[in-house]
């Protein structure tokens, strides 16, 4: 029997999983998922991890985002409460030996404290029961001063219409710049602050 992990929804964990399996971007070319990931990477600080780091990715998926990470550190842990994600991340990630998985929650990850050189939760932490704890869970397992890339999704079901209205036009300026990556960033810091 499967250990009760903390701080899961488990529809959704069975949902994402089934997921992955069916949408497992298998098919992605190499400059498609060159692109994703550095439409959410561009800000990331690289400067700071080279092939002695070690980090993790808590919610990993297929490991979309883990088959390029994994090329500029020099381990790094693949997380997902998921058992058929984890599954479809490791046929992904095969041909990677500095990749470990493992099938644990945010808040169970089996990482000591403060012995990561980085980290990132993308398009996770929202979907838990506890947000902040799931976050906190996260830092903690961070050295200090340690780079940890986050995205949460937002909903503007009880926004004002002002809101939506100035919200689209400031990220359509940012789109125009060229940095649509930065204008998730600042989309998500707008909506967190106002």
């Amino acid at each position: 029997m499967d250990k009760k992990m903390n701080n899961v929804d488990q529809k959704v964990v069975d949902s994402f999983g089934k997921e992955w399996s069916s949408y497992n971007q298998q098919g992605l070319s190499d400059e498609e998922r060159s692109l994703m990931f550095f439409q959410y990477f561009d800000i990331f600080p690289f400067d700071l991890i080279d092939k002695n780091s070690t980090g993790f990715d808590a919610g990993c998926g297929s490991g979309r985002f883990a088959k390029m990470m994994a090329t500029f550190c020099g381990k790094l842990y693949c997380v997902d409460p998921a058992k058929e994600a984890l599954a479809v991340a490791k046929e992904s990630l095969k041909h990677l030996n500095n990749v470990e998985f493992m099938n644990a929650s945010v808040d169970d990850m089996p990482l000591e404290e403060a012995s990561q050189d980085f980290g990132y939760c993308l398009g996770v932490l929202h979907h838990i029961p506890d947000t902040l704890s799931g976050l906190k869970s996260c830092v903690s397992k961070l050295k200090k001063g340690a780079p940890f890339l986050l995205y949460l999704y937002y909903k503007f079901d009880h926004k004002p219409l002002w809101f939506k209205i100035i919200q689209r036009v400031f990220l359509n300026l940012l789109m125009r710049c060229g940095r649509p990556s930065l204008s998730v960033m600042m989309g998500s810091l707008l909506k967190l602050t106002i």
